[in-house]
């Protein structure tokens, strides 16, 4: 995978295991809704999921609404226009893990909010997986800051207090 972000006509699944063959609808664990779904992500939302799946991550970046103010204060001055954040703890894990994505047909999917598409019946990839590579080195060719904290909460508190765009992802497996 040359950047890890899904062509015109695809979206993307990404995994740690390179065994899958068919993503049928299910409800996570963890899911809010009652509906069975296959997750995918387009382009514009594939840095989200560059990091092992367990990883708590805070993400930030700006949009036309942000202030300056809170450009200096998440962004910091020279960071780009987009920050995600981890804690020190999974930096071996992000240096280690195998990354997969899987793309899948676009029009198999509906979008559902700003980021996720879902599907609701069996979904078969376009092709075998293709490994993602150096989820840094990712990071590093986006633009995207990736930042290592001690721990996630204080800066997510602040992320999502100010006017930047804003996503979390696994924060209950942050520390307390």
């Amino acid at each position: 995978m040359l950047n890890g972000r899904a062509e015109a006509g695809e979206v993307l699944h990404f995994s740690e295991d390179p065994t899958i063959t068919a993503f049928t609808p299910h409800v996570a664990r963890t899911a809010r809704q009652a509906e069975p779904y296959v997750w995918a992500v387009d382009a514009a939302n594939c840095p989200d999921y560059w990091f092992p799946r367990q990883c708590p991550r805070a993400m930030a970046w700006a949009v036309p609404a942000t202030t300056a103010a809170d450009r200096d204060r998440i962004l910091g001055p020279g960071g780009g226009d987009r920050v995600h954040a981890v804690e020190h703890g999974w930096l071996e894990a992000i240096r280690t893990t195998r990354l997969y994505a899987y793309r899948l047909p676009a029009d198999q999917f509906t979008a559902r909010g700003d980021s996720a598409h879902v599907a609701t019946t069996t979904v078969i990839p376009l092709g075998p997986p293709e490994p993602v590579g150096d989820l840094f080195a990712l990071h590093e060719a986006a633009g995207i800051q990736l930042r290592v904290l001690p721990r996630l909460h204080a800066f997510w508190d602040a992320v999502v207090a100010g006017s930047l765009g804003f996503s979390g992802i696994r924060l209950r497996n942050a520390l307390p």
